[in-house]
């Protein structure tokens, strides 16, 4: 279990249904299913480039004492990179531009 399980999920469940079963199954302990809408809004969060947006926490939890916690603190610490857009910074091979400008690795000449 895992990214690879969590990107599954995403495709094969609805948004709740997906989240429900990443946080159960893919932590240990299990998140508790009450943070379900919490990560939901961080992802909302995310596609709405708003990082530092703070998200109110169910009762009984805190991030750092506080009742809310930053979008990115509860993706990273939940793991949901599998539901986030992907970034302007992203060095996957998807999204990398290879150009002769740019080449995508590096050639070399074979010598006089």
């Amino acid at each position: 279990m895992g990214y690879t399980t969590a990107q599954e999920l995403a495709e094969i469940l609805d948004l709740e249904g997906s989240l429900a079963m990443h946080l159960q199954a893919n932590h240990y302990p299990p998140v508790p299913t009450s943070m379900v809408q919490p990560c939901i809004d961080a992802i909302d969060a995310y596609h709405d480039e708003e990082f530092d947006r703070l998200i109110e926490l169910p009762e009984g939890i805190t991030w750092r004492n506080q009742t809310s916690a930053p979008a990115w603190a509860i993706a990273e610490n939940h793991h949901l990179e599998a539901w986030l857009p992907h970034t302007w910074d992203c060095d996957c091979n998807d999204c990398m531009i290879a150009s002769d400008d740019f080449p995508m690795s590096l050639e070399y000449d074979e010598g006089e």
